[in-house]
């Protein structure tokens, strides 16, 4: 089962990715997706490397599908 990302936004980090994604001519939330997408994940030492570097971030929280 994929997990659900979940990032919250300060107002002005919101206005931030209204006008990133304008500019992209994108969805903000399809925005968002093609930014995780960027950073290639191939192999576990990848996802460990990407989740050390993200851990304890208060904006992030993934939590699994039902």
């Amino acid at each position: 089962m994929p997990a659900v990302l979940t990032v919250r936004l300060t107002k002005e980090e919101q206005g931030i990715l209204a006008k990133r994604s304008k500019r992209a001519g994108m969805k903000k939330a399809t925005f968002v997706r093609k930014l995780i997408r960027d950073e290639e994940i191939v192999t576990g030492a990848d996802a460990l490397a990407w989740g050390e570097r993200h851990w304890g971030d208060s904006a992030l929280r993934i939590t699994p599908r039902r």
